[in-house]
């Protein structure tokens, strides 16, 4: 990408006005997207994205720009802009800086890399998940489908002598269904991915995409609206655990504690959830959609304990947030691209096995909600306050799941929720998807077992 030597200069011209530590981030990304919709395959799009940023700080104050001239003229003049900022500030001449290059271990095995793969194989792949969905019932009227890989390389060099390469290589499918009878529509969806290449589907069958998808549609199409009210409510698996990332998951990054605006900030050592919640954020993990070798810092990340036995230990913090918070980071700092700024954010947070049996959980409800799978939703981060649909729902009745229900959300906020889980199943499990924020969109797992929240408020009619 760009030599050490270069590099060097680079971050001593970024520094020349005042700062105290200056950082590049290089990227070269190449990305496949196949559209298939209604029976065909509508697009097929290769990408090319290459550009540099650079910051600079001084104490908590930073400057940050981005070019995609990446010339060496061009690297110098970017960085000139950014120490422009600067200009009044009081400071020593840096004379030298030394890069080391690290080695970074890589904890992902990529057999078959989709970028060296030609079109025909993946589009072979998204359709055999596009016609099992839409040949699953006669009702199903519509389907749309995608196939998502990149081959994502970066380099990160610092002042504190950092110099490190890594490599990200990431797959995604999803399939989208839409049942219809007498002119009313519902849908259904699913989009598994994993940092892996092709072999992803010797293990994650396209088939099995499109039936999860086109079966959700018609449980929704036959199913009765849900009646509103207070309720407990069991929370299946997987992308169940987005309630946790949005709700409480969002309140736990230095991007709002560093600066005050979370309902979590300053409880460290306090109790803050049921003491059967124990929540983790764990980058570490092979394979997994939101794992990383390194951060995009050039840190490594790690198993972070957020809440323990409900108690709150630690926080997500990136360089910016540990300036702030005076806090060690912890390997969290990521951005979608060069165009942004890092800051702090998730990678594969979730809920933790409990003890308490599945069968049990649902046994334990007489009247509630069983929310088989969540979709999208919103939060604000000061306060928790929360709201998310459901895509799949069944009411239980005296310890049974019965009727499929539409319609539903569940509507509180963080800090409640977190003490309301009161049952913490054992079958864990991660979905992806993608997280929206300050530095443009990154992949995140979000999991959880099947958990019982004792009371929330369910949304519906």
């Amino acid at each position: 990408m760009i030599s050490k030597k270069l590099c060097e200069q680079i971050l001593l011209t970024a520094m020349s006005s005042g700062a105290d530590f200056a950082e590049l981030y290089a990227q070269n990304t190449q990305s496949n997207y196949i559209n298939f919709i209604d029976g065909r395959v509508d697009s097929i799009n290769d990408v090319i994205l290459s550009g540099v940023g650079i910051r600079i700080f001084n104490g908590t104050k930073t400057v940050y720009a981005s070019t995609t001239d990446l010339t060496e003229v061009g690297l110098i003049n970017c960085a000139k802009t950014v120490a422009s900022a600067f200009v009044d500030i009081k400071h020593t001449e840096i004379q030298n800086i030394n890069l080391y290059e690290r080695v970074v271990r890589n904890s992902h095995f990529i057999e078959r890399n989709p970028a060296n793969a030609p079109a025909k194989i993946k589009t072979d792949i998204l359709k055999t998940a596009c016609f099992a969905a839409k040949n699953f019932n006669s009702k199903i009227s519509q389907v749309n489908g995608a196939f998502m890989d990149s081959d994502h390389k970066f380099l990160v060099a610092n002042s504190d002598g950092i110099y490190v390469k890594d490599r990200r290589i990431l797959t995604r499918i999803s399939v989208s269904a839409i049942a219809s009878n007498n002119g009313e529509n519902q849908s259904g969806f699913h989009a598994p991915g994993k940092q892996a290449g092709l072999e992803m589907f010797d293990i994650i069958k396209p088939q099995d995409v499109g039936t999860h998808a086109a079966a959700q549609a018609i449980t929704n199409l036959n199913a009765d609206y849900c009646k509103a009210g207070q309720m407990p409510v069991a929370i299946e698996n997987s992308f169940g655990g987005v309630i946790f990332h949005e709700a409480c998951g969002h309140s736990l990054e230095a991007t709002s504690v560093g600066i005050g605006t979370s309902q979590m900030a300053g409880k460290l050592g306090q109790k803050i959830a049921n003491e059967k919640v124990t929540a983790i954020d764990d980058g570490t993990m092979p394979g997994e959609w939101g794992s990383i070798n390194i951060d995009d810092e050039g840190n490594a990340p790690q198993k972070n304990i957020l809440i323990e036995n409900g108690v709150l230990k630690s926080y997500m913090v990136d360089r910016l947030g540990s300036r702030r918070m005076s806090t060690p980071m912890t390997g969290n700092s990521r951005r979608q691209g060069y165009e942004y700024e890092p800051t702090s954010r998730m990678t594969n947070t979730y809920i933790a096995n409990g003890k308490d049996k599945n069968e049990d959980i649902i046994a334990s409800i007489e009247y509630g909600l069983y929310a088989k799978e969540l979709g999208g939703g919103s939060v604000n981060p000061l306060t928790g306050a929360f709201n998310f649909s459901v895509c799949e729902g069944y009411m239980i009745r005296n310890g049974k799941i019965c009727e499929a229900v539409r319609g539903a959300s569940l509507i509180g906020k963080g800090s409640q929720i977190l003490q309301d889980i009161d049952m913490v199943g054992q079958n864990l499990e991660m979905g992806q998807g993608m997280c929206g924020s300050s530095s443009g969109s990154v992949p995140v797992n979000v999991g959880q077992p099947l958990i019982r929240v004792s009371k929330i408020t369910v949304g519906g009619r």
